[in-house]
C-alpha cells in the first residue's frame, strides 16, 4: 500500500450519476426483499402458533432456511452497497465490480429459492455438517448441490467486492494509515475518516470469514462427490460458525460506518477519528476472530481453553466497538440542534437496538447462563434484536437519507414519527415474545411445540399481533421512502 494521499477521489458528473443509479438499484433490491423475507418469518410464527396443524413440518424448515439465509445475505449486500456509496467521498471503488456483485447476488438468490421452495432443502442458514448430506428423504440430492453452488457464487461475488473496496482504500491510504495506527501514537495526520478505518477493519475480517467459507465448500464438495473422504465434524462446525459469526458481525460494523458518516449531518457536529476510536476498532480486528467460540459451548470435545477464551473475547469485544460508539452517539445527539428526520430517527434507534441486543448476547455468551439458554428462543431473541432493531434500522435510515438527498423531495414529519413508533412497538413487542419464550426454556427451531413447552404456542400467537404492527410500519416506510428511492433511480440516469 502507498503512504498518504495518492489520488483524488474526484468524480465526473456522469460518474456521480452512475453511483447514484447503482446505489438506488441496490436499495430497491433490498427494499423488495425485506418485506418478502419478513413475511416468511411471520409464516414461521404462524406454524409455531399451530395455525397450520396439517402442514408438513419440512415446509417450516425450508422456509426457515430461506428466511435466515435471505436476511443475512440481504443486509450484508445492503450494507456493502451503502458503504461503497459513502466511501466514494474518499476513494474510488469500481462500479463494474459492484454491478457484478449485484448479478452474482441475484443469481445466488434464484438458486436458493429453487433449493428451498422447490427442493424443500431445510438445514437452516448455518447448514451444520453433516445435515446437508443426510436428508432422510426430505429433499433430493440436486437440492444439496444447488445449495452448495449458490453459496459458491455468492461467496466469489462478495469476496471480489470486498477485495475491490480494500484496493480502493489502499490506493489512497497505507495499511497503517487506514487502520489509524498513527492516532494511537498520538498523531492526527493524515486525517482518516472513521468510515475508512471501520471499513478496513470490517473487510479484513470479512475476508478471513470468506476464506473459511471456501474451505467449508471445498471439503463439502470432496465428501459429497463420493471420493470416500469424510470430514471432521468438529472442524466443520468451527469453520461454519467462524464464517457465520464474522459475516453477521461485519454487517453490523458496516452499518455502524453509516452512523459515523451520516448521523453527524443531522446533528451538525463532526464525528472524527481520535485515539480512542482507533484503539477500539483495532481491538475489534483481533477479538472478532475469536468471539465465535461461544457458539460451541455445548461441544464437550472442544478444548476447554477455547471455551474460556470465547467467553472472555465475547465480553471484551462489546466494549471497544459497541460501548464507544453508543456513548459517542449519545454525546453527538445530546444538546445538539438535532434534525429529527426519518433517517436520523431510524439510525439513532438502530444504535439503541444494537446496544440492547448486545447486552442480551453478552448474557448468552456467559458459559453458566448458556447452559440454560442454549438453543432456546433466547438465541433468536438477541440476534433479532441487534439485527432487526439494529443494523436493519441503520440501513433503512441510510435508504431514507439517500432517497431524500438524491430526489430532493421533502418528507412528511408526522408520518416519519409514526413509522418510527410502529417499528418500536411492533419490533420490541415481537422480540419480547422470543425473550419470554427463552426465559421459559421454549426451544428454537421447533415447528411444533411438544406438550412440555406448549406455552410457546401462546407466545407465537401474541407475537403475530406485534408482527402485524411492524408490517404496517414497513408498508408505510416503503410508501414514504420507496417512492423517493424510485425517483432517485429515475433521475440519476447517466446522460
Amino acid at each position: 500500500m502507498a503512504e498518504g494521499v495518492v489520488i483524488s477521489p474526484a468524480w465526473s458528473e456522469m460518474e456521480q450519476q452512475g453511483w447514484k443509479r447503482l446505489t438506488g438499484t441496490w436499495i430497491m433490491v433490498m427494499l423488495l426483499l425485506f418485506p418478502i423475507l419478513l413475511l416468511l418469518g411471520a409464516f414461521m410464527r404462524t406454524v409455531q402458533a399451530n395455525l397450520w396443524p396439517t402442514l408438513p413440518p419440512e415446509w417450516f424448515y425450508a422456509v426457515m432456511t430461506l428466511h435466515g439465509l435471505g436476511m443475512v445475505g440481504t443486509w450484508f449486500v445492503g450494507a456493502m452497497a451503502a458503504v461503497s456509496y459513502v466511501l466514494t467521498q474518499y476513494v474510488r471503488p469500481s462500479r463494474v465490480i459492484s454491478w457484478a456483485a449485484l448479478g452474482a447476488t441475484l443469481l445466488g438468490v434464484l438458486m436458493l429459492l429453487a433449493t428451498t421452495l422447490i427442493g424443500r432443502f431445510g438445514v437452516g442458514w448455518y447448514f451444520l455438517y453433516p445435515l446437508p448430506f443426510y436428508s432422510g428423504g426430505y429433499w433430493p440430492p440436486w437440492a444439496t448441490w444447488t445449495f452448495l453452488f449458490a453459496l459458491t457464487i455468492l461467496g466469489v461475488g462478495w469476496t471480489i467486492w470486498a477485495v475491490d473496496l480494500l484496493r480502493a482504500i489502499a490506493q489512497r491510504y497505507s495499511l497503517r494509515a487506514a487502520l489509524a495506527w498513527h492516532y494511537i501514537r498520538g498523531k492526527t495526520e493524515p486525517e482518516i475518516p472513521p468510515a475508512v478505518l471501520i471499513t478496513t477493519v470490517s473487510l479484513i475480517s470479512a475476508l478471513s470469514g470468506f476464506l473459511a467459507a471456501v474451505v467449508i465448500l471445498v471439503l463439502s464438495f470432496l465428501e459429497w462427490a463420493g471420493t470416500g473422504f469424510t470430514n471432521d465434524a468438529l472442524l466443520m462446525k468451527n469453520l461454519i460458525f467462524f464464517f457465520g459469526h464474522v459475516l453477521v458481525n461485519i454487517t453490523m460494523y458496516l452499518g455502524v460506518v453509516l452512523i459515523y458518516d451520516v448521523l453527524p449531518q443531522y446533528s451538525e457536529r463532526p464525528w472524527k477519528t481520535n485515539r480512542l476510536v482507533a484503539i477500539s476498532w483495532n481491538t475489534v480486528l483481533f477479538l472478532v476472530l475469536f468471539a465465535y467460540f461461544h457458539h460451541l459451548y455445548m461441544d464437550f470435545v472442544q478444548p476447554k481453553w477455547m471455551q474460556v477464551f470465547g467467553q472472555v473475547a465475547s465480553y471484551f469485544i462489546s466494549v471497544p466497538a459497541a460501548v464507544v460508539t453508543i456513548f459517542s452517539t449519545l454525546l453527538l445527539v445530546y444538546g445538539a440542534s438535532m434534525q429529527w428526520t426519518l433517517s436520523s430517527l431510524l439510525m439513532y434507534l438502530g444504535v439503541m437496538g444494537w446496544a440492547i441486543g448486545g447486552v442480551a448476547a453478552v448474557i448468552d455468551s456467559t458459559i453458566a447462563v448458556n447452559l440454560r439458554f442454549h438453543n432456546t428462543l433466547w438465541v433468536p431473541a438477541h440476534f433479532h434484536t441487534y439485527y432487526l432493531m439494529g443494523v436493519v434500522l441503520m440501513l433503512l435510515g441510510f435508504a431514507a437519507h439517500f432517497g431524500r438527498e438524491v430526489s430532493g423531495r421533502p418528507e412528511n414529519g408526522r408520518l416519519a414519527k409514526l413509522i418510527a413508533a410502529l417499528f418500536v412497538i411492533g419490533g420490541y413487542g415481537f422480540l419480547s415474545m422470543f425473550y419470554l419464550g427463552g426465559a421459559h426454556s421454549v426451544p428454537r427451531r421447533y415447528a411444533v411445540y411438544p406438550q412440555e413447552v406448549i406455552q410457546g404456542v401462546d407466545y407465537a400467537r401474541i407475537a403475530l399481533g406485534f408482527i402485524a404492527v411492524l408490517l404496517l410500519g414497513v408498508l408505510l416506510y416503503l410508501w414514504e421512502t420507496g417512492r423517493r428511492c424510485a425517483l432517485a433511480f429515475r433521475t440519476s440516469e447517466p446522460s
